[in-house]
């Protein structure tokens, strides 16, 4: 799931679902009239060359109104595996002409509207629901009927399309016809509906593919091994800033502490840095250890942008460290054990080589190259200088004057393996 979720405006979404892509192409992305030979022949041919369900699913749904089906309002879901995400939805109307992807996290499973939901258990136990809304028995069914009937709406019908682990993938339809949907049209939505099934099916498997992905390795490495970068020295040398924190005192808290007391500890840290990377445009490509290891790409977001993101990153890094001391989770162990906790940051600018490396059957996609060494000796100097923050001159460089203001110059200091002396900042 994108980190940055939208406004849901005009619609309203329950806690725990949110909005993560929108389209409003409306009824010009199909045809205005069609037979349903023609819808049939769009899902055998042309639909299968869309590679987003959100364009997929909207243009679906409008081919259906050209072609007869008096179907006013469709939802799509699917479960996924994600660290943080349950599942994704689409959610057309032929009233406000908007289509959302839709997101929802653990929690929207426990929320009370969702159980009373008639889609509940069509997910949870593969049962086909359908509601005549135009009865007060079905429109106080539950408080979505209700609010479908308030509407207009007269009929609603909900099943499964496939299981997905424990839950079944599911389907929604809603009409403003008069009687509901006739005999005829249930008829002729099944037929369409089967095909459309094997789109949900295609777009599960690369959607779970790209979680994975995305998960295991990062947005970017995921992107291009998914693309076809999966040999051994396949990548690319590119400009970056590289990003480097370290935790102070890990080996003596690894002492003292169980095995999942300090994995909760470090979960906690490697949440909050990494949540600053990424709200930051930076990539993370592997946590060593007790260390994290990422990059902020100049190609994609400029030279100094690219710089003043890291340095941007690293201090709210630190801030969102400060605040897990200050108030610790109460899922923590005892704070007399491991707080403070403390972190070295480091910022180095350069060539890296992003791509695979490792053995002919086993590979990693990460960066190599001289300035990730450099970055790891600039990190290691936090503790000798007594400083959370360091960054070299490269970076300090093209920082804007007001990030350079903010900057102390420590002087200039030998790195191992480096020919001449660096100077360093602290921030």
């Amino acid at each position: 799931m994108t980190r940055h979720v939208l406004d849901p405006a005009p619609r309203i979404y329950a806690p725990h679902v949110y909005l993560i892509n929108r389209s409003r192409r409306g009824p010009v992305c199909a045809p205005q009239e069609q037979s349903l030979a023609d819808l049939h022949d769009w899902l055998l041919h042309q639909a299968t060359r869309i590679d987003d369900v959100l364009l997929m699913f909207e243009e679906f749904c409008w081919r259906c109104k050209a072609a007869g089906l008096d179907i006013d309002r469709a939802t799509l879901h699917f479960g996924t595996l994600h660290p943080r995400v349950i599942g994704f939805s689409w959610f057309w109307s032929a009233r406000d002409e908007i289509c959302d992807e839709i997101a929802a996290d653990a929690g929207a499973i426990d929320q009370e509207a969702f159980r009373r939901n008639p889609l509940f258990n069509v997910m949870t136990e593969g049962q086909t629901i359908k509601v005549n809304l135009e009865t007060e028995d079905g429109a106080n069914s539950a408080p979505l009927m209700r609010e479908l009937a308030d509407e207009g709406f007269t009929s609603y019908v909900a099943w499964p399309l496939s299981a997905a682990g424990t839950n079944y993938n599911a389907m929604t339809l809603a009409t403003t016809q008069a009687g509901g949907f006739s005999p005829d049209t249930k008829e002729r939505i099944r037929g369409v509906i089967d095909l459309l099934a094997l789109h949900v099916e295609r777009h599960i498997v690369k959607r779970i593919a790209r979680n994975v992905a995305d998960t295991y390795l990062g947005p970017i490495a995921g992107r291009r091994v998914l693309d076809g970068d999966i040999r051994r020295g396949d990548g690319e040398a590119i400009e970056a800033v590289v990003f480097m924190s370290d935790m102070r005192g890990y080996t003596q808290l690894a002492d003292r502490l169980s095995g999942p007391e300090v994995t909760a500890i470090l979960n906690a840290y490697f949440d909050r840095v990494s949540t600053a990377v990424l709200d930051h445009g930076g990539d993370i490509l592997k946590f060593m250890g007790d260390g994290i290891l990422a990059v902020f790409d100049q190609h994609n977001l400029g030279e100094g942008a690219a710089a003043a993101a890291a340095v941007k990153a690293a201090r709210a890094a630190l801030a969102a460290i400060a605040g897990l001391n200050e108030t610790p989770p109460a899922d923590l162990p005892e704070p007399s054990y491991w707080r403070p906790l403390k972190i070295g940051i480091g910022l180095h600018r350069g060539e890296v080589f992003f791509g695979n490396v490792g053995g002919e059957e086993r590979l990693d996609f990460t960066v190599i190259g001289r300035a990730v060494n450099e970055t790891s000796r600039v990190e290691s100097l936090c503790k000798s200088l007594g400083r959370e923050l360091l960054l070299t001159e490269p970076v300090r460089d093209v920082l804007s004057s007001d990030l350079q203001t903010g900057l102390n110059a420590m002087g200039e200091h030998a790195l191992r393996g480096v020919g001449k002396p660096v100077a360093i900042f602290s921030a």
